[in-house]
């Protein structure tokens, strides 16, 4: 019997195996509507067999954008197509997620293949915000606006809007994104956030703008839906957040209704050192399960199906994203299953393709 392949039931949905597709932005939005482009890259990996989609990081605010082709959910306008893309994953016994983001101060670039560069105000780049005043890059031509009382206010209320419409949608999973020295991060970590008010300084004030935008989206978010938190399990860099500090964030999520620790690391300065191999942030989606005692995801340079069953066998996580991999095998989770020798239901119009004796690659 495959851990990979176990059934995992998460509040009124069950996961029908342990393999989720991890958020991977697109850059191939025009003002926050998704298009078929979304449609065919996230039907593909529900087809492809995984149990859970998470749709890329989808802007609460316009200005939360990492680059002007990021998805957002700002509007009621974005609702249709996330319905029609909602429904076929649906179609294909998977379950549709959405990470809600703001990127702050790493905000107005362009796409990757464009050189990720700040765009200027003239190339209608806009003024990113964050807790501090504090630029990511030295070579900014602007740092960032440190958001006021008002601004901190407007960015929860955000969230709030984008989970009711998120429901609207059609969405069965929600998960706020906290990590990669987006906004949330920025405010976690003492290398981005110097303030000196409720909102900076100790452990408990950094976290205080998580915890007031995890209540404000389950305002909104039923209860007897998923909610997952992703978090930079360490910034990688000395006097940043570090491990510790993601334990015991866990341990005040566990009391919150948060589902699911989905644990990432980095993004939070440009002068951070990342140990990159394979599996490198296991270790801390298994600190994480242990000793918070929520559930946890593990994700990073997980490539093959012997490593993400032994995550699962061992203990180490209770769920295995995958990002590059899935983006050079959409079909990863039915590969898998054949590595594995577990049978598992095929697409009806993709059975011809199984032999009678075994599956076929």
């Amino acid at each position: 019997m495959s851990s990979l392949f176990s059934i995992l039931q998460l509040k009124s949905i069950i996961l029908k195996n342990r393999i989720v597709i991890s958020p991977m932005c697109q850059y191939s939005a025009e003002d926050g509507f998704a298009n078929d482009w979304h449609l065919v890259h996230l039907g593909a990996r529900a087809v492809g067999g995984a149990a859970l989609i998470i749709q890329e990081a989808t802007a609460v605010s316009p200005e939360g954008r990492i680059s002007p082709e990021d998805l957002g959910i700002w509007s009621d306008e974005h609702i249709e197509k996330y319905k029609q893309i909602t429904a076929f994953i649906q179609a294909q016994n998977a379950f549709p997620g959405i990470q809600l983001a703001h990127a702050g101060r790493k905000a107005s670039t362009t796409a990757p293949w464009q050189g990720s560069r700040k765009l200027t105000l003239e190339e209608n780049g806009w003024r990113t915000v964050a807790p501090s005043p504090i630029r990511y890059s030295e070579d900014e031509e602007h740092p960032p606006l440190e958001l006021d009382k008002a601004g901190i206010a407007k960015v929860i209320a955000d969230f709030k809007a984008a989970a009711k419409r998120a429901l609207e949608a059609g969405y069965k999973v929600v998960e706020i994104h906290a990590a990669h020295g987006y906004l949330i991060h920025q405010f976690l970590s003492p290398l981005c956030n110097q303030r000196t008010d409720e909102y900076g300084g100790s452990f408990d004030n950094r976290i205080r703008f998580l915890l007031e935008i995890i209540d404000a989206v389950q305002s909104e978010w039923p209860v007897d839906l998923p909610l997952f938190v992703r978090i930079s399990g360490t910034d990688w860099a000395e006097g940043g957040w570090n491990e510790d500090e993601s334990v015991e964030l866990a341990k005040r999520l566990k009391h919150t209704g948060v589902d699911v620790i989905d644990c990432s690391s980095g993004g939070a300065v440009s002068h951070q050192q990342i140990p990159v191999g394979p599996g490198y942030q296991v270790p801390i989606a298994k600190r994480v399960k242990h000793e918070s005692g929520l559930l946890s995801g593990a994700v990073g340079l997980i490539t093959d199906a012997k490593q993400a069953e032994d995550i699962i066998n061992n203990g180490e996580a209770d769920l295995v994203l995958f990002a590059r991999e899935s983006l050079r095998d959409p079909n990863l989770p039915l590969r898998f299953a054949h590595e594995l020798d577990v049978n598992v239901l095929w697409p009806k119009q993709y059975e011809r393709a199984m032999q009678k004796q075994g599956r076929a690659f």
